[in-house]
């Protein structure tokens, strides 16, 4: 299936660079909206940190489940 690749292997994939990119896309837009608001630096900061943060949870998953080789 897929050309020897499983269906596991498909949706890991797919879950980790198509999630990948859509969160750097996220991070793009984030951008944006600071830059048309004119937010400045300290409310550029509160918007990233506010509106990524859930962002760094997936990647903290990611992350502990490669070390503990789950």
């Amino acid at each position: 299936m897929f050309g020897g690749w499983t269906e596991e292997q498909v949706s890991e994939f797919g879950l980790t660079f198509g999630v990948g990119a859509f969160m750097l896309y996220m991070l793009f837009i984030i951008g944006e909206l600071a830059w048309k608001s004119k937010a400045g630096k300290t409310g550029t900061f509160v918007l990233f940190f506010v509106l990524a943060f859930g962002m760094l949870g997936f990647v903290a998953k990611a992350v502990i489940q490669k070390l503990w080789g789950i």
